[in-house]
């Protein structure tokens, strides 16, 4: 396996932590919805508006929580790369990952040219 050479420790310690951080503000946010917003009584609502609005509400927050469980995912994987070492590499190509997409997206996968290639694909068949 090959590891992110162009990396040094201490950026590599940076990331870990900017992941764990997101990680930890996921899980809390996660368990503040699950200890307010998803405590919804019908019998709290007077009317079929309020129910709806509810139940809007509640779809709203399901598919939120969904995408945050995805992102979740992709940090649990990064953080598992900076275990194994291969942190920085693209998955794809085997390139380094510029250290500027790390930096904007440390949970990502892909090198930009992988990242593009891959999103041009999505979008003829799309």
């Amino acid at each position: 396996m090959q590891t992110a050479g162009a990396l040094r420790k201490k950026d590599l310690k940076r990331f870990r932590g900017i992941l764990e951080e997101k990680k930890e503000e996921i899980l809390k946010n996660a368990k503040r919805t699950l200890n307010e917003d998803m405590a919804l009584d019908a019998d709290d609502m007077p009317d079929e508006m309020d129910l709806a609005s509810s139940e809007y509400l509640q779809s709203f927050t399901f598919r939120l929580r969904g995408r945050e469980k995805t992102f979740l995912k992709k940090i649990d994987h990064a953080l598992a790369k900076l275990d194994e070492g291969t942190f920085g590499i693209c998955e794809e190509c085997e390139e380094p990952i510029s250290a500027k997409r790390l930096e904007a997206r440390p949970e990502t996968t892909l090198c930009i040219r992988c990242k593009e290639d891959q999103e041009r694909i999505e979008k003829s068949y799309g």
